[in-house]
């Protein structure tokens, strides 16, 4: 069980540690990281390049936790015999180092996102009906406030909720409790920006205009 624990969380914190920004800065030109909110996060992204290349970025961060929470179940079911437990206690590992090797990449000094995208790709990997759940209501949230970043905690209490109900076992709790804590935490400065009213509005993001890929 060590082995495949180690294992997991390696593999998991590489993949996550691909970015989308750089798939943007390959067609606009422009590293993200450099502009902006200088994050390379698919919220700056929209915000430096437009909402194209948002939803760009977003879909390669959501594809990339997708990928390892399959991945993870794949070689579970087929190479290994776990209980319902451990196999929760590994997806929810994986989903953690996917989110830890997004806002903390090694190759660019641990400065990466905040794993907004990446978080929706790994519910929609686990639970799928949560996952659409949890993107309706940051979708209509988002649009109702105009503000990305109620829109994400909606979705993260989303997130906790269902890992508290579906989940098997206190650890996948204890990890979903921590990526909403380590969420807070790095979006600190966006909810000062919304205190004083200098918060992006999503309506700025839709109206940006850049040029096309």
């Amino acid at each position: 069980m060590l082995v495949w624990i180690v294992c997991v969380l390696i593999i998991s914190y590489l993949v996550g540690a691909i970015h989308g920004s750089k798939v943007a800065q390959f067609f606009s030109g422009v590293n993200i990281k450099n502009e902006g909110l200088k994050n390379s996060g698919a919220s700056n992204a929209a915000i430096v390049l437009g909402m194209k290349y948002g939803v760009l970025v977003a879909l390669i961060d959501i594809l990339k936790g997708v990928f390892v929470i399959i991945g993870t179940r794949f070689f579970m079911q087929h190479f290994a015999l776990f209980s319902d437990v451990e196999q929760d206690l590994l997806l929810y590992l994986a989903g953690a180092a996917v989110i830890l090797g997004h806002n903390f990449p090694i190759y660019t000094g641990f400065k990466g996102g905040k794993g907004t995208a990446s978080i929706i790709g790994i519910l929609f990997a686990i639970y799928w009906p949560i996952g659409l759940i949890g993107l309706l209501l940051l979708i209509g949230t988002t649009f109702l406030t105009d503000y990305l970043l109620i829109g994400v905690f909606v979705f993260y209490f989303v997130f906790v909720g269902g890992t508290i109900w579906f989940a098997e076992g206190y650890v996948p709790i204890a990890i979903a409790s921590f990526l909403f804590v380590m969420a807070l935490v790095l979006h600190i400065e966006n909810f000062r920006r919304l205190a004083s009213n200098e918060e992006p509005r999503i309506s700025a993001f839709l109206r940006k205009k850049k040029p096309s890929m």
